[in-house]
């Protein structure tokens, strides 16, 4: 099992009839987000294929396929999403030496082009990338999920606690103020006032 999904380009820079091949599975992928270094994670082994041809000059095209079942957050309670995906890859390619990363840049065409400088060339950026656009933006582990407490984080998907009678900031009648004893919601300043006997003018 590959740690980094890495193809070898030279033979199709020095030769416009050739082609480039590489397969494997990946457990994780780690890329560069900044200077900051970021791991999508996968529920199993995610398996790749991936074919370079060469279109002549520095200009190559990658296409293939990328299977990951990503491991993604519960919105509400945090637990880990098994997500399967099924991408399909397909890329120009432009060799440019003076490029120190591979980067994704807009052709006029408005097409995204890999442009990349090593000819043993790291995909891990752009399997990250294309991962994170393939993926939904947020999951729930289930459309019942009760969430974690606001107040002391416990999930309340394993059952209530000392807080689960208090009343959440979204479902506060300002009218009417927050039911005595909550500590979820911000208090109405003006609920000690309903019971005031007033003395009539």
């Amino acid at each position: 099992m590959s740690d980094q999904p890495h193809i070898h380009l030279g033979s199709l820079l020095r030769s416009s009839t050739d082609e480039a091949h590489v397969d494997g599975e990946l457990d994780h992928l780690t890329y560069q987000q900044g200077k900051e270094t970021q791991t999508l994670r996968f529920a199993e082994p995610a398996p790749f294929d991936i074919d370079v041809n060469a279109l002549g000059g520095d200009e190559m095209y990658l296409q293939g396929s990328f299977e990951p079942t990503l491991i993604m957050e519960c919105a509400r309670c945090l637990r880990d999403v098994e997500v399967p995906l099924e991408l399909t890859l397909g890329t120009l390619m432009r060799y440019d030496p003076a490029a120190t990363e591979p980067y994704l840049e807009e052709a006029e065409s408005g097409e995204d082009v890999l442009v990349f400088g090593d000819p043993n060339l790291d995909l891990s950026a752009y399997l990250a990338e294309t991962t994170l656009l393939g993926a939904p933006l947020s999951v729930l582990h289930d459309e019942a999920c009760k969430g974690l407490c606001q107040v002391c984080g416990h999930d309340l998907n394993e059952g209530p606690c000392e807080h689960s009678a208090a009343v959440p900031v979204e479902a506060i009648d300002t009218d009417l103020g927050t039911p005595e004893g909550s500590t979820h919601a911000r208090q109405n300043p003006f609920a000690t006032l309903r019971g005031l006997d007033l003395p009539e003018d």
